[in-house]
């Protein structure tokens, strides 16, 4: 099994070298270092150019090189950092070196394939990608859940080169064989923390076992514990390891705020605080629910907000955001799951509605502010209850809360109030009954507990067998290196990587 180590010819990078940067327009950059500088085309470099990317960030100017060189990469970088790019560079230019796009009566296989956690960030990364590739929009296909199936699978058929995908969906065509990654050789994993977290494991296996063993990979991760380091491991050879800035951690441009406020204040609390302090805020719930009875009762109470969650259409996801970032809803309420895809740089609010259930979770939210060298704001409110929790929290992120005490004359929100019945008509009573039964609700009087019990388990389901490669790790092949994949076609511009395999 291949383990972390890097082999004495490999580069590496470690926090100590990271370079010297310094701050344009908000985004740190490492000053003496441009795109131009890199072993990249004439055209690509224009591009780069002609977008406005002139210096790398530091996770570009250290990984972009050894990729381009054909290394793995394990890299663990914050939000905001400029990842896309780093893993994008590399990517156009490999392809635009060793093949052109499909014609009519050319198929080209694809050859590189980016998985990632949500619709919304691969929408991102796809963007980026016809930016600096604007005359080839077939050249790279979204794969995702949300939109229309038909439609991917046709634009599959006229031979992309490169798959930006969700691994739910990218899994289903696999296993209706709707799509081939025979021939793929490059493979990004981006927030693969996030992933892991969403449950996507199984799903990766099973993508990662149809890909060749003799590819480039790169891994990114905002956090890299035991458990994430094990599971990379078995996907990454010899890796190039590049650590940017601590990730287990909030940044340090975050001022932290805790309120100890009660449930019913929370609302009156949010309310004075967007009354009395400027720009935009990200609200956090730990429902889907809660998300959109927030954004409901401050709209009530005269804000623009909207919500955005798992279970909302894609076209409702995508209006939300556009919404946030273009100023049309100065306030948006979401949920973590739906939270990974936002990335907007000029929020200058997070706010911890509901305490979040994991120290990972609150770095990822509070890490949507404070982005691209801005400072940012994050307030959590915790309820007497919750003090121990957020201690805690303190403790395991070795950092320290300013905390505050809620005003107690806050107006309490009017939640669940009886409903006085002797105000009411007979026509109101029966319709609140109908509507009672309509929903489905049986009728109070009914006894249930004679009633048979069902018996458990499913019909023709067996524990005897599971599907290969769904709980093992993907194997690697025993095979000489490709090399006339990459530039030039010979052996010596990429690692070897025959002896992967376990």
């Amino acid at each position: 099994m291949n383990t972390l180590t890097l082999e004495p010819q490999a580069p590496t990078s470690s926090p100590e070298s990271t370079p010297q940067t310094t701050q344009v327009d908000g985004l740190p950059i490492v000053a003496d270092v441009q795109f131009a500088d890199f072993d990249i085309s004439e055209s690509l470099k224009q591009r780069l150019h002609a977008s406005r990317f002139l210096h790398p960030t530091p996770v570009q100017a250290k990984a972009i090189p050894p990729a381009l060189e054909g290394f793995d990469i394990l890299a663990t970088a914050s939000t905001g950092t400029g990842k896309t790019l780093s893993f994008l560079v590399p990517i156009i230019d490999q392809l635009e070196a060793i093949s052109a796009p499909s014609t009519k009566g050319k198929r080209s296989p694809i050859l590189a394939l980016i998985l990632l956690p949500t619709r919304e960030l691969a929408m991102q990364v796809l963007e980026v990608y016809h930016k600096l590739v604007p005359h080839a929009k077939n050249d790279a296909v979204l794969v995702c859940g949300g939109l229309s199936e038909n439609g991917q699978l046709d634009q599959l058929q006229r031979g992309p080169r490169l798959v930006v995908a969700t691994p739910g969906r990218l899994e289903d065509f696999l296993r209706r064989r709707a799509i081939s990654l025979a021939n793929v050789d490059m493979l990004v994993l981006d927030e693969v923390d996030r992933m892991l977290d969403m449950g996507f494991l199984p799903a990766i296996r099973r993508i990662v076992a149809a890909l060749p063993a003799d590819r480039q990979t790169m891994c990114y991760s905002a956090t890299l514990d035991a458990n994430i380091q094990e599971i990379v491991r078995d996907y990454v050879y010899e890796p190039v390891r590049i650590e940017i800035g601590q990730t287990s951690r909030p940044s340090d441009r975050v001022e932290l705020r805790v309120y100890t406020v009660m449930q019913d204040q929370k609302l009156g609390l949010l309310d004075k605080m967007l009354k009395e302090e400027q720009g935009t805020f990200l609200v956090f719930c730990r429902t889907k629910h809660g998300s959109d009875r927030v954004a409901k009762k401050l709209e009530k109470l005269g804000h623009q907000a909207d919500a955005i969650h798992g279970d909302r259409s894609q076209s409702q996801r995508t209006a939300a955001l556009k919404g946030f970032a273009t100023g049309k809803h100065r306030i948006l309420v979401a949920t973590d799951v739906a939270a990974r895809g936002i990335d907007i740089n000029d929020i200058a609010h997070v706010v911890n509605y509901d305490l979040p259930n994991a120290s990972e979770d609150f770095v990822h939210r509070i890490g949507r502010t404070g982005r691209a060298g801005k400072q940012g704001v994050a307030t959590t409110f915790v309820m007497p209850q919750e003090r121990s929790d957020a201690r805690k929290m303190e403790r395991e992120l070795r950092i320290k809360f300013d905390w505050r005490e809620a005003d107690k004359n806050i107006e309490k929100e009017q939640r669940n109030q009886p409903l006085d019945v002797g105000t009411l008509d007979p026509d109101s009573l029966l319709s609140l009954e109908s509507r009672s039964w309509k929903a489905g609700d049986a009728p109070a009087e009914t006894d249930r507990s004679a009633e048979p019990r069902r018996k458990s388990g499913f019909r023709g389901r067996s524990n005897s067998g599971s599907r290969s490669g769904s709980g093992q790790p993907a194997g690697r092949r025993s095979s000489p290196a490709r090399g006339s994949g990459f530039r030039g076609g010979n052996s010596g511009s990429r690692p070897n990587r025959g002896s992967r395999g376990h």
